[in-house]
């Protein structure tokens, strides 16, 4: 590259040729879950944020919420991929709200942002979710859920599945 200095106080050569991102993890899951559910994506996100990594997941309420609380609480970067047309919808814990106004098709924007996949209980949203991914060509790990969806690498516990994600 040549030393280019039109109207620039720094030279062409010293910028970095690329910025390495952050591996981003999409965390998965139903809007609604019990108390052992939200205890255990909380930990996720906490384990998420402890390893550096971006959390990225639809925004709004149950495991979303769940992972996301426990990512920030970590010091952790979230991504919330929202539904409607507002910021406002995002639950307190997304630090970066994306709005599409897409409603359920977010779910391919989930799938297509996230480098590798956790899916936390859920019902048939995070069954598209996951279909998404694997038509991707993208690892699933499942905790609590799909059982039966094959590529699914079912993990029981969030310390399994950040194990998996390191090796990714």
């Amino acid at each position: 590259m040549s030393k280019y200095k039109k109207n620039l106080e720094f030279e062409m050569d010293d910028m970095p040729d690329r910025i390495t991102p952050k591996k981003m993890v999409g965390v998965i899951g139903g809007a609604r879950a019990d108390n052992e559910i939200m205890n255990i994506a909380e930990e996720l996100g906490k384990r998420i944020a402890e390893e550096g990594y971006v959390l990225v997941c639809g925004g709004l309420g149950g495991v979303m919420f769940a992972a996301c609380k426990g990512a920030r609480k970590a010091g952790g970067v979230t991504v919330g991929i929202l539904p409607g047309r507002s910021k406002k919808s995002a639950n307190r814990y997304v630090s970066i709200p994306i709005v599409t106004s897409m409603s359920h098709a977010r779910n391919a924007i989930i799938a297509r942002t996230a480098d590798i996949l956790v899916a936390v209980d859920g019902r048939y949203g995070t069954l598209s979710e996951i279909a998404h991914s694997k038509a991707l060509g993208k690892r699933v790990i499942g905790l609590y859920t799909w059982e039966e969806v094959p590529g699914v690498e079912q993990v029981e516990s969030a310390e399994e599945a950040i194990s998996l994600i390191r090796e990714s």
